[in-house]
């Protein structure tokens, strides 16, 4: 196998966490991929993969290596569909990291119809609601709720979340409903921290022709969208979040809006990607896709 070759097997076994999976997606044997890991780390000097009987995961140096591996083969992908005018037909590996509930709930039921109109895109989704290093993990592109403060990334605003304040009717049984926002203060809340350690999620409601924020105690705190929910669900305090989130739950009586003669600020929904990412084919397929799909949930921009 010649030196791409390699790297692109490599990829694929760190991805897959199998020598057998990455050899069957690239249509060789699997001791022909065995030999020729063994090459590559021979020539570098290190060992790159962990090697059990059930599961194969890189080394320090493996996990270093295949970061590199991954900004190389993108780097080369979008350097060749610019010469073959790949805009109209884009070709290649998108990485893409967004919560689980936007997952869940709003793209992959829709998915097909992306692969529909880009068949040649594979796309690699990772769910979760950590702060992911872009450049550092070949992230090519993030869905992230919330206005970013990171200057070295693109920030395309793709939607404006409605919210609700909710709690369980078994929470608000035993500690009142709340009837105006200062009665906030005897209740306690779910509380939400990121995986930078920021815990500061207070309540945020306009009284009286301006935003208020309110911190809420709480003896429960998640840094999962879906937990966060959950925990409402189990009478842990209130929550506040965007209604799309909970809707059901709001139609058959599990959560109950709570304080709705006051506005909730709406949530604020963005793709954002590296500088280096913005000419890619791939991203910009996708990014003005997933636009058109969250415009026809939360409708235009204003």
């Amino acid at each position: 196998m010649d030196r791409l070759d390699t790297l692109q097997l490599f990829t694929r076994i760190v991805e897959q966490n199998s020598f057998s999976r990455a050899a069957d997606m690239l249509g060789i044997p699997r001791a022909t991929a065995t030999h020729a890991i063994k090459d590559l780390e021979m020539r570098l000097g290190t060992r790159l993969l962990e090697r059990t009987t059930r599961h194969v995961r890189p080394t320090l140096d493996g996990q270093a290596y295949y970061e590199r591996c991954v900004q190389v083969l993108t780097d080369l992908d979008d350097a060749e569909a610019v010469f073959r005018h790949g805009a109209a037909s884009p070709r290649g590996v998108l990485r893409v990291d967004m919560s689980g509930t936007h997952a869940t709930r709003v793209v992959l039921p829709r998915i097909g119809a992306f692969h529909a109109l880009y068949p040649d895109i594979e796309l690699v989704i990772s769910s979760g609601d950590r702060l992911v290093d872009l450049v550092r993990e070949g992230v090519d592109c993030v869905i992230r709720a919330g206005d970013s403060r990171d200057l070295n990334l693109v920030a395309r605003r793709l939607a404006r979340m409605p919210q609700a304040i909710v709690g369980s009717p078994d929470y608000l049984a035993a500690a009142g409903t709340p009837q105006h926002p200062d009665q906030l203060a005897a209740h306690r809340a779910v509380r939400f921290f990121a995986s930078n350690g920021r815990a500061d999620y207070p309540f945020e409601l306009e009284v009286d022709g301006a935003m208020r924020r309110f911190d809420l105690p709480g003896w429960l705190s998640v840094n999962d969208a879906e937990n966060y929910v959950l925990g409402a669900l189990r009478g842990c305090g209130l929550i506040q979040v965007p209604r799309f989130h909970v809707e059901q739950a709001l139609r058959d009586g599990r959560l109950v809006e709570v304080l709705q003669d006051w506005r909730s600020p709406d949530f604020p929904l963005s793709a954002l990607y590296p500088y280096r990412r913005q000419l890619s084919p791939r991203v910009r397929v996708f990014v003005d896709w997933i636009a058109g799909l969250y415009q026809e949930i939360f409708g235009p921009l204003q």
